[in-house]
């Protein structure tokens, strides 16, 4: 069969020369008024043009979401119905969306496809390797509504709400105890602890953990390993010398959210705190709920409300608070990142 010149064969040109086929690219005919985008066909064009016009044609059934693409709706969709139609083989995790599937399976192969090109960090997912570049650029992208907060993650944005909000969701199962974080949960049952295995060789200290024994030793030999590089001070622990490092750089990161009052150290803030225990000047006129602040009881009154009055763009979610709703459309995002 003999290939005519400039015959179109599967999208590529082919010209002859003697016995051998040069392939060349179709010619990208189609540009784009507003930038200097080209493509081969027109449909692909449309879609481009859409990134400059705004133009949302395929909207989904059940709610307001509307896309530029059409393969955008049928994840969407999959939210609604709970088709969850990619599954794994070797386990049985099940996805809406196919590059949801994909980076499952790095769990199963150990796959870290993303690199770090400013250390050796690599990751299994582009999410992932976004967040930890912001250890290097210092980028803090999700941002407190309440106060001038910012964090890297969204996960520090959800801790650090708990400061305006009180709440206290982890409770411990062996007293009245709670707490606002997690961490400070581990700390509380370690007071429980019966198992103390890590035992002091000069006193009758014991300790759960090998770390903290070692530390309680310092305090029988003296010895003050973490140095201060600005002055003459010495401590016990790297979490010490970090509070007191901020003596000289004047960082106050802890901020109380009743006055203006700031400090260098959780403790010191929570020692603070005390001093508002009993100024609750704000009732609720539904019940016997008092709060400390306009911003607290705003959130209460709307458990007696019913309102929501924050409606998420994408789906049908309504949020209670700005915050609420700004921490959902958050997890629309890292679900694409």
């Amino acid at each position: 069969m003999t290939i005519g010149e400039d015959q179109v064969v599967r999208g590529e040109v082919v010209i002859s020369e003697g016995e051998k086929s040069v392939k060349q690219p179709p010619e990208k005919k189609n540009k784009c008024g507003f930038c200097d985008y080209r493509t081969v066909d027109k449909f692909t064009m449309r879609e481009h043009q859409r990134i400059h016009t705004g133009e949302k044609p395929y909207k989904c059934s059940y709610c307001d979401y509307r896309s530029a693409h059409r393969s955008n709706l049928a994840p969407h969709v999959r939210t609604h119905t709970g088709e969850r139609a990619h599954a794994c083989h070797l386990c049985e995790y099940r996805a809406t969306e196919a590059r949801s599937l994909r980076d499952h399976m790095r769990t199963h192969t150990g796959e870290k496809p993303y690199a770090c090109d400013q250390c050796d960090f690599r990751a299994s997912q582009l999410g992932s390797l976004k967040k930890h570049q912001r250890t290097h650029t210092g980028e803090k992208p999700y941002a407190c509504d309440a106060c001038d907060y910012r964090g890297r993650t969204l996960q520090q944005l959800k801790c650090h709400l708990l400061v305006h909000t009180g709440e206290q969701p982890h409770t411990c199962d062996k007293c009245e105890y709670r707490a606002s974080y997690l961490g400070d949960l581990a700390k509380h049952k370690r007071t429980h602890a019966t198992d103390k295995r890590h035992a002091c060789d000069t006193c009758d200290y014991s300790a759960a953990s090998k770390f903290a024994l070692e530390v309680h030793k310092r305090t029988h030999t003296g010895e003050k390993p973490y140095a201060c590089d600005l002055c003459e001070y010495r401590t016990v622990t790297k979490s010490i010398l970090k509070i007191h490092r901020r003596t000289h750089t004047g960082e106050k990161p802890y901020a109380c959210d009743l006055c203006d009052y700031r400090s260098v150290s959780m403790g010191e803030l929570k020692k603070h705190k005390r001093s508002h225990a009993s100024e609750k000047p704000y009732a609720c006129s539904r019940c016997d709920y008092r709060v400390g602040n306009v911003v607290q009881l705003k959130c209460h009154m709307l458990t007696h409300s019913g309102i929501k009055p924050h409606p998420c763009p994408s789906c049908e979610y309504r949020g209670k608070t700005l915050s609420a709703l700004k921490l959902h459309m958050a997890s629309h995002s890292e679900k694409h990142v």
